[in-house]
């Protein structure tokens, strides 16, 4: 097969790189991580059998994310959050005109994969996870590491990026099996540099170290398998057999092997697996379930207010209030659900995008002389129509009772969800949400 050229998507003003081969009846989307170039990955032997094989029988998409290889890049501080990079997968489809695809993710891009899952079931026929973390950081941790330690790794990481002994620990780690190929070796150390740089390689493994998908992996209704190789060194199985029961319905199939790389080793026995889920997977969707993010505000004080301006300027101030909360609300790409006196409830399709309504809102209705408080969660939301419910909903209902005048909190799972976005969160405590099971750790927003 003709190796793809590179062709490009735009998200907004962001170029997203992605190649194209095959003509199966099937669209096949494969996302890697920090170390991928849709053109260079093909002058790999192993890496051109392997997506030749996926060629035959799919049409396939590969992508680089937002960041690597041959799309935009950006600073270290400036890559994007997870929902963010959804929409830029999104917008690859949308470019070859795909409507339906099946998701093959590795590792961040697993992650990645994951969220467009959850976001846009509707445009996901199947989805596969190979060596794909929940929390890189947390499970990390629970293995034996410490923050701090992690923190050192990832700093000395940076410092010895491209240098032959920081290749070779790597490629020790990633892929065991090909120790003294000197071509293989060689490739992959070509690619990583091309494919990122010091800092932006760094930022990429502070973002995945920041980024937590625990939260969604409960909205994720289309078919999943879950594949990982038994003596993967840096991922070890448990990890994917978390994944794979945190999962409704997941397949978890146990590999031989210990290389990284799903097309070193022994890829035919993935590529079996694979080719046998997706060729063989149902294509009807389980009840409409998606994930969201849920944002709730009030006007503080609103009973005191109305009462001090009467009935009429009442009512105009919350037909402003209304106007400038439909204005940002749309800006940032969500949805109204409905409003009940001096509150209102408002659906986004992801957590960054409600926070930052928030705090726009926030500010928005200064000229008003009014305060609101605001609470945002994440999770999985059922679809009745217009109406938006499900555990989620009453989670960040409750959340936004407990936030104070001019304060914005949010659930873990919102401040887990939004590594990379920008924003700044400080330690609000545990608390007891009324009629929701457990205590939850709250974060305000600052800044």
């Amino acid at each position: 097969m003709e190796p793809p050229r590179a062709r490009y998507a735009w998200n907004g003003d962001v170029a997203i790189a992605y190649g194209v081969i095959g003509d199966g009846p099937i669209d096949l989307v494969y996302v890697q991580g920090a170390v991928s170039d849709v053109e260079m990955m093909w002058e790999c032997p192993q890496a051109a059998a392997f997506m030749e094989r996926l060629a035959s029988w799919s049409r396939l998409i590969t992508i680089d994310r937002r960041g690597v290889g041959m799309s935009d890049r950006f600073s270290a501080r400036d890559l994007p959050p997870l929902e963010d990079a959804a929409k830029d997968v999104l917008s690859v489809l949308d470019a070859v005109g795909s409507d339906r695809a099946a998701l093959f993710g590795h590792h961040e891009g697993g992650q990645l994969c994951a969220m467009v899952a959850a976001m846009a079931p509707d445009r996901v026929r199947s989805l596969t996870l190979y060596s794909t973390p929940i929390s890189k950081r947390q499970q990390e941790i629970d293995e034996g590491s410490t923050a701090e330690t992690l923190d050192r790794e990832t700093a000395e990481w940076e410092r010895t990026f491209g240098t032959p002994a920081f290749e070779q620990d790597l490629f020790a780690n990633l892929a065991p099996s090909y120790l003294g190929d000197h071509a293989v070796y060689g490739f992959f150390s070509r690619l990583q540099r091309h494919a990122a740089s010091p800092s932006s390689f760094a930022g990429f493994i502070d973002l995945l170290y920041d980024t937590d998908i625990s939260g969604i992996l409960g909205a994720i209704s289309v078919p999943t398998l879950v594949l990982h190789r038994t003596d993967d060194i840096p991922n070890p199985i448990a990890w994917s057999r978390r994944l794979a029961a945190s999962i409704e319905g997941a397949q978890l199939v146990e590999l031989d092997g210990a290389d990284w790389w799903p097309f070193l080793g022994d890829s035919d026995q993935l590529l079996d697996e694979l080719e046998r889920f997706v060729l063989g997977s149902a294509v009807g969707r389980r009840e409409a379930r998606t994930l969201a993010a849920v944002l709730f505000t009030d006007i503080v004080g609103s009973t005191e207010r109305a009462a001090e301006v009467g009935d009429a300027a009442w009512r105009s101030l919350l037909r402003q209030h209304e106007d400038i909360a439909l204005r940002e609300i749309s800006r940032f790409d969500g949805r109204l659900v409905e409003t009940a006196g001096d509150g209102l409830f408002a659906v986004f399709d992801g957590p960054a995008r409600a926070t930052r309504c928030a705090q726009s809102l926030m500010g928005g209705v200064d000229d008003l002389g009014i305060e609101i408080r605001a609470g945002v969660h994440a999770g999985e939301v059922e679809h009745d129509g217009p109406k938006i419910r499900g555990l989620t909903v009453h989670i960040g209902a409750r959340v936004g009772a407990l936030a104070g005048p001019s304060e914005i909190l949010v659930s873990s799972t919102v401040r887990e969800l939004t590594a990379g976005a920008g924003l700044s969160f400080e330690d609000a405590g545990e608390h007891e949400l009324k009629g929701v099971p457990d205590r939850w750790h709250l974060y305000r927003v600052v800044g």
